[in-house]
């Protein structure tokens, strides 16, 4: 995939330049890996420090930056991805997964808005840097506070400095909207 269109491993380039089935296929493997992470990890953490009591480790509680860093950690890897060169995708389906498995309605308030974006204009990107920045803001909506909001935003600096190209395109009027290859596109 680092070859083809935009050379980005996300699902908005494998629509284009695969298809809509292994788009579909990319997306749901990085949401289920960051709420994979999420959960396998807390529960971890929750055996070793607290006696297997995974209450301790809400989004809103007095351990609350533990569970936004191991956040922070889903998305950062998934962005500087070591497996890549410290070159990977852009953090969005990652971020959704990661965010239902730190609190779901913090997920749901993201991907509303990204749908709420995308759906009218086809931006995929407006989508994403609109969630980005949303983050913190939604954290504190939900509860999160103090230090537990620094991974949140750091999280949305990076997402939105990983579409800085986009951004570009999207001042300048030359970004592209969503599209999926089909069965007889040419190369």
């Amino acid at each position: 995939m680092r070859k083809e269109g935009a050379g980005n491993i996300g699902m908005t380039n494998v629509a284009r330049s695969v298809g809509g089935k292994a788009a579909a296929l990319t997306f749901a493997c990085d949401v289920g890996k960051g709420v994979l992470c999420m959960v396998l990890v807390r529960f971890v953490i929750a055996q070793i420090c607290f006696g297997g009591d995974v209450g301790m480790l809400v989004h809103n509680g007095p351990f609350g930056w533990v569970v936004t860093t191991l956040f922070a950690a889903c998305v950062m890897g998934h962005v500087f991805s070591p497996y890549l060169g410290f070159h990977g995708g852009k953090g969005i389906a990652v971020g959704l997964g990661a965010s239902l498995g730190l609190y779901w309605p913090l997920g749901l308030g993201m991907l509303a808005l990204f749908l709420l974006l995308v759906i009218p204009t086809h931006y995929i990107s407006l989508g994403s840097i609109a969630a980005a920045a949303s983050l913190p803001f939604l954290g504190r909506f939900f509860g999160v506070s103090g230090f537990a909001l620094i991974p949140m935003a750091l999280v949305a600096v990076v997402v939105i400095w990983s579409h800085r190209e986009n951004i570009g395109r999207l001042i300048r009027g030359e970004e592209h909207g969503f599209s999926i290859k089909h069965k007889g596109d040419g190369k």
